[in-house]
Parts: C-alpha cells; sequence; structure tokens
C-alpha cells in the first residue's frame, strides 16, 4: 500500500529511537537498478546497526515502483514514498526525509554508479564528531563518466567553490550523511540537494569531506543533459549566493531559566 506523507512540520512525530539510520534513495525510472541497488544496501549497511531504507519514487513511468513496492512487501526494513508526479530530485530527497524515522540520514543516488560500502564509514564519521552535527559530504576520487560529463562537472564544482566557497570539491556527489533534523530546518528548493556544503556550513554546521567509491552505470541512462545541467548550474548558484548572504543563523541559542 502506499503511504502519504504529512509534509506539515506540526504533524506527529515520527521517530524510532531503535534505528539509528535511514537510508534515503531517491529515484526515477531506474526499474534495470532498483532492485540490485536495494540489495546492496542492505547488505552493506548491516555493520551500521539498525537502519531502514527508504525510496522516493518521483514519478516514474516504467516498472520502478511496483518493483520497490513487491520489495517493500517482502522486507520490512524497505519503504517506498512516491510522488504523485515529478517534483525532482531536491523535494524527492526531502520528501524521503520527512518520511524517515533515524535521526540520521544517508543519501545515495538509486542508479548503481554510487558504492553503499561508504555509507557505513561515512555515519561513524558523523556520530563520533564532537560539537554541532556534521555534514559528511562523499567526494568521487575517480569518476566513471563519459568525458563530456566530466568535463562539465569539473568546470560546474569550479565555479561552485569559486562563488560559494563552501569548501567541497564535489557538491553534486550524491553520497551524503546529515542529521535529519538539521537538514529539514534548511530552505528547499529544486536543486538544493547540489549545494548542501554551502547550506549546512551556513547553518553553523562543520563540513567533512570523505572519499567514496564511483562506478559506470549499469543499465538505463541518466536523466539530466550536460548544456541543461550546466545552464540551471548557474541560475541556481546565483540564487543561492543571495540566500547565503540573507541568512543569518546564530551560533548558540539560549534559554535563561528563572
Amino acid at each position: 500500500m502506499s503511504e502519504t506523507i504529512n509534509t506539515d512540520f506540526r504533524r506527529p512525530d515520527r521517530t524510532d529511537a531503535t534505528l539509528r539510520a535511514s537510508v534515503v534513495i531517491a529515484v526515477l525510472d531506474e526499474a534495470e537498478n532498483v532492485a540490485a541497488v536495494c540489495d546492496e544496501v542492505l547488505r552493506e549497511m548491516e555493520r551500521a546497526g539498525a537502519f531502514e531504507i527508504v525510496f522516493v519514487d518521483d514519478g516514474s513511468t516504467d516498472a520502478t515502483p511496483d518493483i520497490l513496492q513487491g520489495i517493500a512487501d517482502a522486507d520490512p526494513r524497505v519503504r517506498l514514498v512516491r510522488h504523485d508526479h515529478r517534483c525532482g530530485k531536491s523535494q524527492a530527497v526531502r520528501s524521503g526525509v520527512l518520511a524517515a524515522r533515524a535521526p540520521w540520514i544517508a543519501t545515495l543516488d538509486g542508479d548503481g554508479q554510487n558504492d553503499p560500502a561508504d555509507l557505513p564509514d561515512m555515519l561513524e564519521k558523523a556520530w563520533a564528531a564532537e560539537g554541532d552535527a556534521p555534514l559528511v559530504a562523499g567526494t568521487r576520487v575517480r569518476r566513471n563518466d563519459p568525458v563530456s560529463r566530466l568535463i562539465a562537472t569539473r568546470i560546474a564544482n569550479g565555479f561552485r567553490a569559486t562563488v560559494l566557497g563552501d569548501h567541497c570539491p564535489d557538491t553534486g556527489c550524491g553520497v551524503k550523511v546529515f542529521n535529519r533534523d538539521s537538514f529539514l530546518l534548511l530552505p528547499c528548493f529544486e536543486g538544493m540537494h547540489r549545494f548542501l556544503p554551502a547550506l549546512f556550513q551556513r547553518y553553523g554546521h562543520p563540513l567533512i569531506n570523505h572519499p567514496v567509491q564511483h562506478r559506470a552505470r549499469h543499465a538505463g541512462q541518466s536523466k539530466y543533459t550536460n548544456i541543461g545541467r550546466a545552464f540551471v548550474g548557474i541560475f541556481d548558484t546565483m540564487g543561492v549566493i543571495w540566500l547565503v548572504r540573507r541568512t543569518k543563523a546564530p551560533g548558540r541559542i539560549e534559554e535563561r531559566q528563572s
């Protein structure tokens, strides 16, 4: 049965104290990949403690939701949340975080190019950090993409790093770990998933860059074009510059008790 998520922040608390992490995976028309991705996550996350996987189907038109629903029906650790129409990756990630029941979130893409084996170590880094909850951002050390995409990505990352100063060499990597409540305080807009390092740091959260593996796509095709990604990325970056400059977040909030 599909689940309807109440996105109102006044909704009842959905957290589960027995879970250590929720793995959120946004997917769109990935019928050829999702079963293998799910199997890998289930296997690799065993060493991280109690966990759940929240797949968010962003309006797929292929068999993706049917495959995932079958997996979820057979394994209580797997859940499926569906959008009634395509809303974009950032909103899909947010829907997954809203649905998640663990205090810590790990994200990765649903195309099989990310290696779930990286997640437990990234979670351990987050749990061991002192002070404000960090963002642990994956950095792809050796990308397996076409040359045209590698060039476009390098240009985009260089541009963002220069104008935002976010100290993250690979903001577009889908492998990230962060605190659920901290994420939900961030402004949501399409494309925000590419700017999480800048946004988290503006709200006082430290950044930890962590090297991760990257693999060639096994099946299916990318949902983005290099030119389209470049134009959107430029406009989004301008918007994030304005947003970061207009955000004044306190370093500490205290209440004096009488």
